[in-house]
């Protein structure tokens, strides 16, 4: 069913309203917030209409609510876990940092999906994304655990599968996602190697 986008995007702004008042719950209190949230954010969403589709799907968007429940239970997971890791690092002796850039194609294509995923990255300790390259479709992602790119990926892969189905992407998750590039190249791990010297033969 397709609605108008402004009056669901004043709702919305009515329950954040709701949320961020703080309100005591009560029948009486939250009728309250309610209508004040609606009589604040339906002017608002009117005024600022012609930032967003004038259309929506509202079966797509019921549709939709179970991956963005998904795409929050696993950023949460990796934002614990990242969060620990980091912890880690910083609390053990000589800090076992090895910094590296990472480009990670995309297979969303949409803005805000990407929008999305870039500021998950960033919110993530350990990872930043550093830029976004518009002709590749990719992120450059820079990450403290330079040892393994593909751990830096997985979970930016993770968060991409949901994403393709939560913003209605043309690809699929079951797509396989393009390589990544690792800005340093192909590490030499040979034994006895020196950094930064030559090999005089």
């Amino acid at each position: 069913m397709r609605v108008r986008t402004w009056p669901v995007v004043g709702v919305v702004f009515a329950v954040l309203w709701v949320l961020v008042r703080g309100l005591p719950l009560t029948p009486i209190s939250l009728v309250r917030g309610s209508l004040a949230g609606l009589i604040v954010g339906l002017p608002v969403a009117f005024v600022f209409r012609r930032l967003y589709s004038k259309h929506l799907d509202l079966g797509r968007g019921v549709r939709a609510l179970p991956y963005a429940g998904l795409y929050l239970g696993a950023f949460t997971w990796e934002l614990l876990r990242a969060n620990l890791d980091v912890a880690y690092r910083v609390l053990s002796p000589g800090m076992p940092i090895e910094p590296e850039v990472i480009l990670v194609p995309l297979r969303v294509e949409s803005d805000v999906a990407i929008t999305v995923i870039a500021n998950s990255i960033t919110i993530t300790p350990g990872t930043v994304t550093l830029d976004y390259d518009d002709e590749t479709n990719a992120l450059y992602v820079h990450g403290v655990n330079g040892h393994d790119p593909e751990a830096i990926a997985e979970p930016i892969r993770t968060w991409e599968d949901y994403a393709l189905e939560l913003f209605d992407e043309e690809a699929s998750p079951s797509d396989p996602p393009p390589a990544i590039v690792v800005s340093g190249g192909e590490r030499d791990r040979r034994p006895g190697r020196q950094d930064g010297g030559d090999d005089d033969d």
